[in-house]
């Protein structure tokens, strides 16, 4: 009997971790359906043309509805998604994106976008081929190991102070 409570235990291991590294990899569901497939991919925007401030401080930044508005005033208006849009911006809101990307562990280590973009580091190598995500999901996993090995194989500084402040 303790044989068979031992391998149902491990057998439920193993759910829970397939299950934990399947809604990992899963795209959060967003406010509004926005696909970087089209805005990066056949429109070619460049990133730093919605996250304004990727290449001037440590964050990317969220695009404001101003920003979307920009383009949306005049450009699919009667679609759902960009009515959906459009009353964020008469409502005066911001859009409730969920976050996709994260560093776990944050308050423990600095990361500057600027830095990375000022090297010459293209967003795709953390963010995934972007031009072909529909849905935007996280592809790396940002933890150490995947700094330091990409640290190693540019020539960059892998001095713990440069990230652990």
């Amino acid at each position: 009997m303790a044989v068979f409570g031992y391998f149902a235990l491990i057998i439920v291991l193993i759910l829970l971790l397939g299950f934990r590294w399947h809604t990992h990899r899963k795209a959060p569901e967003q406010p509004i359906n926005y696909s970087h497939a089209l805005h990066v991919g056949k429109l070619n925007l460049e990133c730093t043309f919605c996250h304004e401030t990727a290449d001037k401080s440590a964050f990317a930044g969220i695009p404001s509805v101003e920003k979307c508005m920009s383009c949306h005033s005049g450009v699919k208006t009667d679609t759902p998604e960009i009515q959906k849009l459009t009353k964020y911006w008469n409502d005066k809101e911001p859009v409730p994106w969920n976050r996709v990307h994260r560093i776990r562990i944050r308050n423990h280590v600095y990361f500057s976008h600027k830095r990375h973009i000022k090297a010459g580091v293209q967003c795709e190598h953390c963010h995934g081929q972007l031009a072909a995500m529909a849905q935007v999901r996280q592809v790396k996993s940002f933890k150490m190991g995947f700094c330091v090995s990409c640290h190693q194989a540019n020539n960059a500084p892998t001095d713990c102070l440069i990230c652990h402040m």
